[in-house]
């Protein structure tokens, strides 16, 4: 059998390029201008390579019991990473993934193709546009891990955007986020305003050198109507690899501060990343 080779393509936002791994046998990097988008082993789609992806998996695998099968929404699709862990996990589950990059989808179709019965929907449109279409109390669970570039797009960081989430969200679920930012957090406290104005509970899941200003990098942002089991969360997170810290409660207030929510007309993308953060060789 040929050795996988990569395979580089012009899409609709920029050039993706798909790596294999050496290590493992059927496994890829999906790159976009450089920067690290998505891992996907078709082997293995339960394996997570990403710290952050990681992370988003720990939250699925405790906000709902195990096992149960969802209607979930993802905005950003990527290699379709979380969504391929979500159908291994949690089978019958039904996904609609939404991907503003029309070409990055049909690349990814072509060459990492989702198992037969998967129960994914893909779409190619914008995610505010298809998130303010979607029908009220229609999801368990919302995924947004949406990057213009290595960016999140202005039209997703408002608390209008925020009272879309939980129209459609529906009582018992949960929103899960990928942000990144770095101190003094302005980016990372106006998104938890947005969503504390919305929703009655929620956590923030961040790396401790980052909560603790001294590097750019991931957060994954939890919302709730409901109790969120930070304890179980925390110890997932001081289990892994590269352990986090789950922020809730008291100490997540007072990392919110005085930061106020963001109407759509104010809203700003997320802070563009320092060179070399999230790129690679």
């Amino acid at each position: 059998m040929s050795e996988p080779i990569p395979v580089t393509r012009s899409v609709d936002y920029g050039t993706a390029k798909l790596m294999p791994d050496v290590d493992r046998k059927r496994a890829w990097l999906l790159t976009v201008d450089g920067a690290p988008q998505s891992y996907v082993d078709l082997d293995d789609p339960e394996y997570l390579e990403f710290e952050y992806t990681r992370r988003l998996g720990h939250v699925l695998d405790t906000v709902v019991e195990a096992g149960r099968a969802l209607d979930v929404l993802n905005l950003g699709g990527g290699a379709l990473t979380l969504p391929r862990y979500i159908a291994a996990t949690r089978p019958g589950s039904r996904q609609d993934v939404v991907e503003a990059d029309r070409g990055l989808l049909e690349l990814v179709v072509e060459h990492l193709p989702l198992p037969a019965g998967a129960g994914i929907a893909l779409h190619a449109a914008d995610a505010r546009a298809w998130l303010e279409a979607a029908p009220a109390d229609s999801a368990d669970i919302l995924v947004a891990d949406v990057f213009g570039g290595s960016r999140v797009p202005a039209h997703l960081t408002s608390v209008e955007y925020a009272r879309h989430i939980a129209r459609v969200l529906r009582g018992d679920g949960a929103y899960l986020a990928n942000l990144a930012d770095a101190a003094p957090f302005a980016f990372l406290r106006s998104q938890l305003a947005n969503f504390a104005a919305v929703f009655e509970e929620l956590a923030l899941i961040a790396e401790p050198g980052v909560l603790r200003g001294r590097r750019f990098g991931n957060a994954v942002l939890v919302a709730a109507h409901r109790p969120l089991d930070t304890a179980a969360l925390a110890r997932l997170m001081a289990g892994d690899a590269f352990p986090a810290r789950v922020e809730h409660g008291a100490a997540l207030r007072q990392f919110i501060g005085g930061a106020r929510p963001v109407r759509d007309e104010d809203a700003v993308p997320s802070p563009e990343p320092p060179d070399g953060a999230f790129s690679i060789g």
